[in-house]
């Protein structure tokens, strides 16, 4: 896997199982107008990760991740996005659509059948008697494809087919990810606003008990200034973090189309506790990886197609044969003679050649070549993005991971120093400046902690997608769930 594999327009692409163009370093070989001369670009893929594993033996893989969850709210909700997703529904009308144009284009390799009928009366010559001539045929065309013109089309909307198909996986594989990600925010978001409702309360009950000092000529006037606007900046905090959590409720209602009444009555039972993922085995050779990525499946196959369109553009400059023929029953009725039978016809057999056409073939092989540049590009494009988001995902895993431990610890002491500072201010021994500072560097702590989950958790998300989703390149779409589409 750390060689260099080269693609052929011509042969290559013809017969390269989608697998095998996913794990391909990618390189671009062209036979143009029958020159010799070949464009060479290649993309190399690393033999292992350059990143750390995030596991440690016995983790899950990616088949029916989300339900995995240890919060089955969050499977249903992702279920309820994809029936809904404009994404998901424009994916599966491109594979329906481009299951037409395949079929339409294997069928014009096969014989064309038409059922003719014909009903004449008439005097043919001066004097003779006024006849009746009916007949009904079976005629049939077929282009003989000598040059594999016909075939590189079914080829070209096969390979189309194929890449609508893994469209509509990564289509799914994003939707339940973005939702993933805005539902993993709300718990998030919840647990800060019960950290900052418990501070408001602390410092508000702080500012009551200094507003009573102060009356008796316990504390001075300063230290109940400072507790008020302490207090109100609590209420303050309080009111932005519900805010965003409101905030976050509208995405999910606009994606899963879940009323919002019925969607808060299901948020309520797991308020504040954030799902807990399933790890993800990640192999160490890249290629086992990128196969499950669907978008790089797609991109492959649109390369494909295009080197099917190359050789179909080619073989319009040859010439084109064409067999017809009928075949059916005749009869002709007149006062003198009826007569009835079968009549048949084989031919003709047409030759059209290619003289002029003002440049039209050689121009559209020329657009077709650019398309497979374009193509050979987008695919060695897709490929670095594949590596660079998993790489991405693993050692962002691994930082957090990493922080997490000493953020723990970190939120552990200043809460331990925090509880000291208020019995050390109810005592006297300590100044509300000591203790508003304690709070401060305590909640800041915890709040700390929770992103740091909270990104622990978006980052498994993360890497789940940049796998692909658990998708499987032998998938076919007989399998797919068109209930979610159409419901």
């Amino acid at each position: 896997m750390t060689g260099k594999a080269r693609i052929s327009r011509h042969s290559a692409l013809r017969s390269m199982p989608v697998l095998a163009v996913s794990i391909a370093c990618l390189s671009a070989c062209a036979h143009l107008d029958g020159t010799a001369a070949q464009r060479v670009s290649s993309t190399e893929l690393p033999a292992a990760w350059f990143a750390p594993l995030p596991h440690h033996g016995g983790l899950t893989g990616l088949t029916n991740w989300w339900a995995q969850f240890d919060d089955p709210l969050l499977a249903r909700l992702i279920n309820a996005a994809e029936r809904v997703s404009p994404s998901v529904a424009a994916a599966w009308s491109r594979i329906e659509r481009s299951r037409a144009t395949y079929v339409a284009a294997g069928a014009t390799a096969l014989p064309d059948l038409r059922l003719a009928s014909n009903v004449v009366r008439g005097r043919e010559r001066p004097g003779q008697a006024i006849a009746n001539a009916s007949s009904a045929s079976l005629e049939a065309s077929w282009e003989l494809d000598l040059f594999g013109g016909l075939a590189a089309g079914a080829r070209a909307a096969e390979a189309r087919l194929n890449s609508a198909r893994s469209g509509w996986h990564d289509a799914r594989v994003s939707v339940a990810a973005e939702v993933a990600t805005r539902y993993v925010e709300l718990r998030a978001c919840e647990q800060q606003l019960d950290l900052a409702i418990a501070d408001g309360n602390s410092r508000a009950a702080t500012a009551q008990l200094t507003e009573t000092s102060m009356r008796s000529g316990l504390e001075a006037v300063a230290n109940a200034e400072l507790a008020r606007a302490s207090a109100a900046q609590g209420r303050v905090s309080v009111s932005q973090q519900q805010t965003l959590c409101e905030l976050t409720i509208k995405s999910l209602v606009e994606l899963t189309d879940v009323g919002e009444t019925e969607l808060r009555s299901q948020l309520a039972e797991r308020r504040a506790i954030l799902p807990r993922p399933t790890e993800i085995a990640v192999p160490s050779v890249p290629a086992e990886t990128l196969a499950q990525r669907p978008d790089l499946i797609s991109a492959a196959q649109e390369l494909v197609s295009a080197s099917a369109d190359v050789a179909q553009a080619q073989a319009q400059r040859y010439p084109r044969v064409v067999l017809s023929g009928n075949i059916g029953p005749a009869r002709i009725e007149s006062t003198m003679t009826n007569t009835s039978g079968t009549v048949w016809q084989l031919g003709p057999l047409s030759l059209i050649l290619p003289v002029f056409d003002g440049g039209t073939r050689r121009a559209n092989i020329r657009a077709a070549e650019a398309r497979y540049d374009e193509a050979a590009v987008a695919y060695r494009a897709r490929l670095r993005l594949a590596v660079r988001e998993i790489e991405q995902a693993l050692v962002s895993l691994q930082g957090v991971g990493e922080r997490t431990a000493d953020a723990g610890r970190a939120a552990q002491g200043f809460r331990a120093a925090l509880q000291a500072t208020e019995a050390r201010q109810r005592a006297g021994m300590a100044s509300l400046f000591d203790l508003e500072s304690a709070r401060r560097s305590a909640l800041q702590a915890q709040t700390t902690l929770v992103d740091l989950e909270r990104e622990r958790i978006s980052t498994w998300i993360s890497l789940y997608r940049a796998l692909g989703g658990g998708w499987r390149s032998d998938e076919r779409s007989e399998s797919f769930q068109t209930s979610q589409v159409g419901s």
